[in-house]
């Protein structure tokens, strides 16, 4: 099997166009791993669409099934275009979190970056969680794919993989959730951290980026209509917000290695 690891800001995934084979849960977990695999946060399958120009499906380092994944989405888009799977720089790619709209950005006839059309985010009330006595505010946030966000004062000390899992598996959240860690550093700037559901900790999130901004432009600390910074461990995503709730977010995508399994 041939595939192709790529990254959105250090969110690394094995691509691989074809049908998704039966066994797909084993091997994601098998080449996943960082010491014994290729080392990815899980792998991604592209294949042609009845509906689209193409379809996504995404699977975790833990085997499970994702329905969306920003920075997954934009790699899609280099990997069609670059690899000549199509010319088109507007494209519409099938995801189970439904279809998502991507504008291409050349540069020297090379995919460098990727704005994507994330659909509405839907922002729910803040909540008080109960961990062991400790009640931990968040605020639950769709982005077709489950978020919680916390809110805290220094990202440095926030206690990303003490209260990540411990969350991802709260009763409240019987899916399992995303958990980002966000620090409010200006009016139009967060610092984030994330602890994926499946995957644990990741450079970066995009879907967990686009619940960020929304999550503080709920709570009055971002605006509408204006592109929020979101700073994660492996870059800066550029987030709006429309006043709808909808959702564009705009970054790089990058080739790592190409390589063959030897199972």
């Amino acid at each position: 099997m041939h595939f192709t690891k790529m990254h959105g800001l250090g969110n690394d995934y094995l691509y691989v166009y074809g049908a998704v084979p039966e066994n797909i849960a084993q091997l994601s977990r098998e080449l996943s791993q960082r010491h014994f695999g290729a080392g990815s946060d899980g792998m991604i399958y592209i294949s042609p669409s009845d509906i689209a120009d193409f379809k996504m499906r995404i699977f975790n380092a833990d085997g499970s099934e994702a329905k969306m994944c920003g920075n997954g989405i934009r790699c899609v888009g280099k990997y069609v275009y670059d690899k000549g799977y199509t010319d088109k720089t507007h494209l519409k790619i099938e995801t189970l979190s439904g279809i998502k709209y991507l504008d291409l950005q050349l540069v020297g006839g090379k995919v460098k970056t990727v704005a994507v059309h994330m659909g509405v985010a839907v922002p729910e009330k803040e909540r008080s969680l109960e961990l062991d006595g400790v009640y931990v505010h968040c605020t639950p946030i769709s982005v077709g794919n489950p978020h919680v966000v916390v809110f805290v004062d220094d990202i440095e000390i926030a206690p990303l993989t003490e209260l990540g899992p411990r969350l991802e598996h709260h009763e409240a959240f019987p899916d399992g959730v995303n958990v980002e860690f966000v620090q409010v550093l200006s009016k139009n700037e967060l610092r984030m951290r994330v602890w994926e559901r499946g995957s644990g900790v990741t450079m970066a999130c995009g879907t967990g980026a686009c619940a960020s901004a929304m999550a503080a432009v709920a709570k009055g600390q971002c605006s509408y209509d204006a592109p929020i910074y979101v700073h994660l461990d492996g870059g800066t995503l550029n987030i709006q917000i429309a006043p709808d709730n909808t959702v564009t977010m705009t970054g790089p995508a990058e080739i790592v290695y190409e390589g063959e399994t030897v199972k």
